[in-house]
């Protein structure tokens, strides 16, 4: 019955849960900058506030510095997109077919979106002057044939056309946000939110170890050392990833903002900041980040377009191959097909949030899952993060 409770809770106040996770994993990576703090003999409490409070100042000194530019341009990045976006389907009908309307949902064949919106207008015209010459007639006689010219009707075709691409887009584009951003809806409930992320930071790298002796606490004695063991790999695994995704936020917004500028496409900066934040989700965070670049890249022209894709492929790519691996020297290597997976089951429960914490969630849920199973229960020695060397199989 405890267990069943306690799933229920936690099912019914995700939200709370899972911005608590959060608060937890920013606590971790304040108690690091407080342990460099403690040399300077600056009491844990006063440093955890200090790192805190510096780091919000800093975000707040930048977002004043690029607000006028970002502002500007990111009226133009809403104003421009749904140009875009037509100029996208425009030239997808004309090469491909309709292929893209096709797989956002479109009805219709392949004929260009002008064609079956002059064919649509052609046949309403046709429609509104066969209905005109059908009232012009007198009414049909009691008992006249059909089809003589009294009773004659014009057929009519109420088939409304097909949506544009911007449209379903749009109406797709709605039906996610209410899904994933349901918190938004209330400015109380977020900054409340924000504000719990906050506090729990500062309490939890002022004193961490209080809060690790009472869940030591609760575990027998004779299992208490493993337990702090795994305790401490699944905290230095999570402040080794939160550190890693806000370094390579940095970076990856600031070469993004960097190419787009020398590629001139417009609005960089707000493009390039949306990059950058969206790089603290893994995997899908860069997709959806590419996506209205290579918009913009289509006001100039196609080939424009292109160049953007392959300088955001070639941004990830380096991204993974050279900044993660350098970073994440002593992490865990989550598994591409782990990651996507997660994401994606709680993204399905828990909306934005859960897709904010499926990585992290994973990588702790990997640790545990290979000390306590793997080599305490089938009693097979495996490197707990990447920094371990490679261990053969061997009984414990």
């Amino acid at each position: 019955m405890a267990l069943y409770v306690g799933g229920k809770l936690i099912w019914l106040a995700n939200p709370l849960f899972l911005t608590a996770f959060l608060g937890i994993l920013f606590g971790l990576a304040v108690s690091s900058g407080v342990d460099h703090l403690r040399r300077l003999h600056i009491p844990r409490g006063m440093a955890a506030a200090l790192v805190v409070l510096t780091f919000i100042g800093l975000l707040f000194g930048f977002g004043a510095w690029v607000a006028p530019t970002v502002r500007e341009q990111s009226v133009e990045l809403r104003r421009r997109l749904p140009e875009s976006i037509d100029r996208i389907e425009s030239w997808v009908d004309r090469h491909q077919g309709g292929l893209l309307s096709a797989i956002l949902g479109g009805g219709g064949g392949g004929a260009p979106t002008e064609a079956r919106r002059d064919s649509a207008s052609t046949r309403g015209g046709a429609v509104t002057d066969s209905s005109r010459a059908a009232s012009a007639q007198p009414p049909t006689a009691p008992g006249a044939a059909p089809g003589t010219g009294q009773s004659a009707r014009a057929p009519t075709d109420s088939t409304p056309p097909a949506p544009s691409l911007r449209e379903r887009i749009t109406r797709q584009v709605s039906g996610a946000t209410r899904y994933l951003f349901p918190f938004l809806s209330s400015t109380l409930e977020a900054l409340g939110g924000v504000l719990i992320i906050i506090f729990l930071s500062i309490y939890i790298g002022a004193d961490p170890e209080m809060y690790r002796r009472g869940i030591m606490h609760l575990f027998p004695h004779r299992t208490r050392h493993r337990a702090g063991d795994v305790l401490s790999a699944m905290a230095g695994v999570l402040r080794r990833w939160l550190v890693t995704q806000l370094i390579a936020m940095a970076v990856i917004g600031t070469v993004t903002t960097v190419v787009l500028l020398i590629l001139r496409v417009r609005a960089a900066f707000a493009l390039g900041i949306l990059a950058g934040l969206l790089e603290f989700i893994p995997t899908v965070g860069p997709v959806l980040s590419a996506v209205p670049a290579i918009a913009m890249g289509f006001l100039d022209s196609p080939q424009k377009a292109l160049y953007v894709g392959l300088a955001f492929w070639a941004i990830q790519f380096a991204e993974n191959h050279l900044l993660i691996p350098l970073l994440m020297k002593g992490g865990v290597d989550v598994p591409p097909a782990l990651t996507i997976l997660s994401q994606a089951l709680m993204a399905l429960l828990f909306g934005f949030l859960g897709l904010m914490c499926a990585v992290p969630l994973l990588a702790a849920t990997m640790v545990a899952v290979k000390m306590l199973y793997v080599e305490g229960v089938v009693g097979e020695r495996v490197a707990v993060t990447n920094e371990d060397p490679a261990k053969d199989a061997a009984p414990a």
